[in-house]
């Protein structure tokens, strides 16, 4: 197992650790999603990666839970201000299920998809090299639907609407294709740490 403007909110605490214009949600996680909760079973759950690769491949919830398990332990940023210090997810490495499908050279961007139709975009750089997650617990319990259970994309150095809940499949591409909130405005990255909230910053 691998250890590895115009938002207002509380008051900002001055801490080397905060990205700016974030603030220490401590104990609180808010829920923020842009459809309502899925019911799904594990039994319904499957992830999909295809695209530009040698080959697609699909895994069930059995399937993806017989991979070498990962966990991430750190920080995540959102977008509407708050950061959780300190928290721990557990799931599988993405560098694991790309390793199966061999992305082609020209692949350089994902889409990723949820099953509510929820997409999100990110470079293929931000989800190798020990970056992203499937994730599936949360702090040792089961990730809880409306947190994005039974999976969720973790993409834990971008803003979290880049971590897509409810994962359904990841799309690779010789091209940069706008997601949800991308195309309403959101900036095609979303570092935290350079404040890329919106189109243009």
């Amino acid at each position: 197992m691998n250890i590895t403007r115009g938002f207002t909110g509380r008051t900002r605490v001055s801490d080397p650790g905060l990205p700016p214009g974030q603030y220490d949600a401590g104990d609180d996680w808010p829920v923020l999603s842009a459809e309502v909760t899925p019911e799904l079973t594990y039994a319904d759950w499957s992830l999909r990666v295809g695209g530009l690769a040698e080959e697609e491949r699909t895994w069930t919830w059995e399937q993806a839970h017989a991979l070498p398990a990962s966990v991430y332990e750190g920080d995540i940023h959102c977008v509407t201000s708050w950061s959780k210090f300190g928290v721990r997810f557990k799931g599988v490495s993405v560098d694991t299920f790309l390793d199966t499908v061999r992305p082609l050279p020209s692949a350089t961007h994902v889409v990723a998809y949820s099953y509510t139709g929820y997409t999100t975009n990110l470079p293929l750089a931000d989800l190798t090299g020990g970056r992203a997650w499937i994730a599936w617990e949360y702090d040792g319990q089961p990730l809880p639907p409306e947190h994005g259970g039974p999976a969720r994309l973790l993409v834990p150095h971008l803003y979290f609407w880049k971590s897509a809940k409810w994962i359904s499949g990841l799309e690779l591409l010789d091209h940069d294709e706008p997601g949800f909130w991308e195309r309403n405005g959101y900036h095609a990255r979303g570092n935290p740490w350079e404040e890329q909230r919106y189109s243009g910053d």
